[in-house]
């Protein structure tokens, strides 16, 4: 008789915890599945976006750089006549921190059409003489009067064509912020924009035209 009860309080155990087990898995079935599934959507998607936006590029990026490319090399090249040619010293400043911003800059968008498989735009004015009417940059002949100028005319001449040329950036930019696609190009177009549309500003105050 003892031996029966046993065998009943065992058998009835074992069914107790199979009926357990069979709870535990379906329950737990059901939170992996349903953790993995919200894992997936709300880990791995931000990162795979992450990884797409800092890495895919588009044909405006393409286009920002290879605009940029030569228009920046105008920029540090009228910068420089301003250290021996420029009166005042608020001019000379400005300049070195055009020069400043713009050197680096140059390298990277270069860096960018190189690992692109695109050719980065040659050094010289005649690369970028195509481009004056549409994106700001100086003509030849402009950049040979500004040459030509020295002290006072000098620096208004040379705030003169660089609030022109950065008028110029920053309308390549917003294009770059519209319709990019690789995040490390929109957000050089992002600090162009703040800074010279910032340098706009202080030229037109220092010509008077504010």
């Amino acid at each position: 008789m003892t031996a029966h009860r046993s065998l009943i309080r065992r058998a009835a155990a074992v069914a107790t915890a199979a009926t357990a087990a069979v709870a535990l898995a379906a329950c737990g079935g059901g939170n992996d599945g349903s953790a993995g599934h919200d894992g997936h959507g709300r880990t791995s998607s931000p990162s795979t976006s992450a990884s797409a936006g800092q890495g895919e590029h588009n044909g405006a990026d393409v286009a920002f750089a290879k605009g940029m490319i030569p228009h920046h090399r105008q920029a540090v090249e009228m910068a420089d006549l301003a250290q021996s040619r420029a009166r005042s010293a608020e001019v000379r400043k400005l300049a070195a921190e055009i020069e400043k911003a713009q050197d680096p800059e140059i390298r990277t968008l270069s860096g960018w059409l190189a690992s692109w498989g695109e050719e980065v735009p040659e050094e010289g004015r005649s690369a970028g003489h195509g481009e004056h009417s549409m994106s700001g940059m100086m003509t030849p002949e402009e950049m040979d009067e500004l040459e030509k100028a020295s002290g006072t005319a000098f620096d208004t001449a040379f705030m003169q064509m660089m609030i022109k040329h950065h008028e110029g950036a920053v309308e390549m930019a917003r294009t770059e912020q519209a319709d990019g696609a690789y995040q490390p190009a929109k957000d050089m177009a992002d600090a162009i924009v703040t800074s010279q549309s910032a340098e706009i500003t202080r030229m037109n105050e220092l010509l008077g035209n504010n």
